[in-house]
Parts: C-alpha cells; sequence; structure tokens
C-alpha cells in the first residue's frame, strides 16, 4: 500500500521549537509548534510557570495546528527589564501580547486561558476581539462570587494592606511556596502526577530578587482584576466565541463553580470536569488534548 506524505505531518513539524525574538528591545523566548499555516493557538502562561506548561499539548495539536506560548518578560527565559521599560502589570502583559503577535504575525487565533494567562488573554480579546477565533478555558478566574477559600488571605490583604500582609505575599514566592501553588487542593493520588519539576525550575527561574518583586507586585495587583470581571463577562456576552471549558475542580483558588459561572454568559459552551485541580495539563493531559482537538477541529478546521 502507497500511503500519501502529505497525509501525515513529519516528526519534525510537530516538535516544539525554542525560539527568541528581540521585542521593544526586550529578549524575548517563546515555543512554537506545527505548520506555519495552521490556524494559530496562542498560549499565554499562569503562575508562577512558564510555557513550560505548554510542552507537551503543544506536540499534542501539532499536527493540524500551529501553537505559539510565549514567557512573559520576568518569567521563563525572557528578559526581566527594570519598571521603567516595562510595566508589570496585566494591562502591561496584554499590551505585551499584542505586540508579540503583531510581531510574528499572528492576526488569528483561538486562546487557551488559564490562570493569569486568562485575565491576559480576556484584555487581548476585548482589545481585538476580530482576532479571536475561539477560547479554551481551563481554570481561569472572572467571577468574584465564586473565587475559591484560597483567596481569603489575598482578600484580607486587598481590604487592608499591612506590611504583615505584604510579607505573606513575599512568603509565596519561595520554593515551598510554589510547591502549594502546584499540588494546591488536589488529592494525594492527583498530587503523584505533579513533577517536582515544576516548582523547582519555577524558584530557579523567579528567585531573582528583581523578579521576586514583580511577583509580588502581580499579587498585588489582582484586587484591580476584580473591576475587569465585569468587562471579561460584558465581552463574552457580546461575541460569544466559540468555547471550550476544561477544569480542574479540585482547586482552592477555582473549584467547580468558577466553571460553571462561565455558562451565565456562555450557556453554549462546553465544559467539562477533569478528575484533577489547577494544572490540569500534568495530571489530565490526554483528556485536555482529545477534548481540545475535538474542538479545535469543529471550530477551526484544517482541512
Amino acid at each position: 500500500m502507497v500511503r500519501s506524505m502529505a497525509a501525515s505531518p513529519s516528526p519534525a513539524t510537530r516538535a516544539v521549537r525554542h525560539r527568541t525574538i528581540e521585542l521593544d528591545g526586550l529578549r524575548v523566548f517563546y515555543r512554537e509548534a506545527g505548520p506555519r499555516d495552521g490556524p494559530v493557538v496562542l498560549l499565554p502562561h499562569g503562575y508562577p510557570c512558564s510555557s513550560y506548561e505548554f510542552r507537551n499539548l503543544m506536540p499534542a495539536l501539532a499536527d493540524r495546528w500551529r501553537t505559539v506560548a510565549p514567557d512573559f518578560p520576568g518569567f521563563g527565559y525572557s528578559d526581566t527589564p527594570g519598571p521603567d521599560r516595562f510595566e508589570y502589570t496585566f494591562d502591561g502583559y496584554a499590551r505585551f501580547l499584542d505586540r508579540f503577535t503583531s510581531e510574528l504575525g499572528l492576526d488569528r487565533y483561538a486562546l487557551y486561558l488559564h490562570d493569569y494567562g486568562s485575565q491576559i488573554g480576556l484584555r487581548l480579546a476585548i482589545t481585538a476581539p476580530e482576532r479571536v477565533t475561539a477560547l479554551i478555558i481551563q481554570n481561569g478566574d472572572i467571577y468574584e462570587d465564586e473565587l475559591g477559600p484560597k483567596y481569603a488571605g489575598l482578600q484580607e490583604y486587598w481590604g487592608e494592606p499591612t506590611p504583615e500582609g505584604r510579607a505573606a505575599l513575599e512568603n509565596a514566592v519561595t520554593e515551598e511556596g510554589f510547591r502549594e501553588e502546584f499540588l494546591n487542593d488536589v488529592r494525594g493520588d492527583v498530587a503523584e502526577r505533579i513533577s517536582p519539576e515544576l516548582w523547582t525550575l519555577a524558584w530557579a527561574q523567579l528567585g531573582t530578587p528583581e523578579r521576586r518583586r514583580v511577583m509580588v507586585g502581580l499579587m498585588e495587583g489582582l484586587r484591580e482584576n476584580l473591576e475587569w470581571f465585569p468587562r471579561y463577562q460584558a465581552y463574552l456576552r457580546e461575541h460569544s466565541p466559540p468555547t471550550l471549558i476544561v477544569w480542574g475542580p479540585q482547586d482552592g483558588y477555582m473549584p467547580e463553580g468558577s466553571a460553571g459561572a462561565y455558562l451565565r454568559d456562555l450557556p453554549g459552551a462546553e465544559l467539562h470536569l477533569l478528575d484533577g485541580g489547577h494544572w490540569a495539563l500534568e495530571t489530565n493531559l490526554e483528556e485536555v488534548a482529545v477534548l481540545s482537538r475535538q474542538f479545535l477541529a469543529r471550530v477551526l478546521p484544517t482541512f
């Protein structure tokens, strides 16, 4: 039997490529996989990770879709410019993501929204809704009434900032604090599937004094995101992008109710609750990949 070579992408196409570009004088690291002419899936990362969180999902999609995941300034392998050269706020990161997509010529893309990436990605979507072809939402909160119990300490600090409260934020930006972020509230058998490289790598990359200051500042800035929540919700109602919600409910910050709340504004969204938590790409990769492929094939067909 003779098989067409065109029907099966080469291993090189599916492999994740590690690249850097200079953007406004900054060195920006990013990962890319898939065909150059394929529909784009843009992957903005969460805290305290980097594009590393998508290292396994990208090749799982790369036979048909072009996946692109940058490291934000101050994260991963990208530069950490001084605050006089980069605004370390969620607005600043949204502007960065806009510049990054423009530099790479990405004028249409599906967005994978997770953790901080959901805040940054939705701000980008509000700025240019015509570019967004679809959303995949995975443990990214935009409903204040459904915030989980792990937000209690942050909410107390937002209401009454004190030196003691800021010290608690600083203590969270430690290797042990990162371990807690990754393990979160998952059951013991699920935790066994989360590699310790996640928090040891995150600490190796984020443990410098400059980056620790950035991380604490972003946690303080989460307070401003609450004011953006109604705007995110209005965007969803107005534009109704095709949406897949894949959610790990074992999440002290974003439990099951945070996922279901999206159906208020996207009643037609497809919702799947997984047997996992906040870092579902570590514990439920195959499920997320299969559901994402099925969804993308419907809304972003490649042939």
